[in-house]
């Protein structure tokens, strides 16, 4: 389903001539198609499932947010507005992200369900919310709660 909506939201793009979205996409469908042929080595013949699609939009967001950083520190306002751009175009194709609150509430649950009584469960804990919040939870944010929590 995410594949079919990154290919028609291109088809779009290029009908609308939107040069900023084009590019984006065809980015992330080339990332996608990369990622694919990687997993046929794993034995996965019909590509990546839609987690991993997710994550791999995550992870195309987070880069760009690092090149942000970077960019302003080197005063090139113009490409860290395009950067920007690109992530509202990736963000389009994610799930509601979930809300301070709501990851708390998140992390909480899995930890009472898992049982996990110090920082040597975190590997755990973390391996369960990614598994159920892929797309929908910052991890780096996570990672932080549930040091917190569990110390």
């Amino acid at each position: 389903m995410l594949r079919t909506r990154l290919s028609e939201s291109l088809k779009q793009a290029m009908l609308a001539k939107e040069a900023r979205a084009v590019s984006t996409l065809r980015l992330v469908l080339a990332a996608l198609k990369d990622r694919d042929i990687a997993a046929r080595g794993r034995g996965v013949a019909d590509g990546i499932g839609e987690d991993e699609i997710l994550q791999m939009l995550q992870s195309m967001i987070k880069q760009r947010r690092e090149s942000i950083a970077l960019y302003e520190q080197g005063g090139r306002l113009e490409l860290a507005q395009q950067e920007q751009e690109e992530i509202a175009i990736i963000e389009r194709f994610l799930p509601k992200a979930m809300s301070e609150a709501e990851t708390e509430a998140a992390i909480k649950d899995v930890i009472a369900e898992i049982g996990a009584a110090g920082i040597k469960d975190m590997g755990k804990v973390m391996a369960s919310l990614r598994e159920r919040f892929a797309g929908r939870m910052d991890f780096g944010k996570a990672s932080g709660a549930v040091k917190k929590i569990l110390a």
